[in-house]
């Protein structure tokens, strides 16, 4: 079984379990909401398909995560540190998946 979808599958769970914890948190939701709708929909399409192609939501979510981290307000550090881990694990997906790196096993 190759290790890329289990990677982009832990990113998007992290990243909902991210927004998750932003939602309840002080400050604005909105991009909490948009980053648990884009990462939802990454763990959707592992069971369905969508008319929208999975390395599209895989850059919406990895610009969101960016975003949440710029603009984190005050959320603890457990927080920042899934952010931070869901956003390298988005890096790494896309790298592999765009073949900009080919590494043997992941693809």
């Amino acid at each position: 079984m190759p290790l890329l979808p289990i990677l982009l599958f832990a990113a998007a769970a992290l990243a909902v379990i991210d927004g998750v914890i932003r939602v309840r948190g002080r400050g604005t939701p909105l991009l909490a909401v948009i980053e648990i709708i884009v990462a939802g929909l990454v763990i959707v399409t592992f069971f369905t398909s969508i008319p929208v192609a999975i390395i599209t939501l895989v850059i919406v979510m990895g610009i969101v995560l960016v975003l949440q981290l710029v603009l984190r307000g005050s959320t603890r550090r457990v927080g920042v540190s899934l952010t931070v881990i869901s956003l390298i694990l988005t890096a790494i997906y896309l790298v592999l998946a765009l073949n900009w790196i080919h590494v043997p096993g992941f693809n």
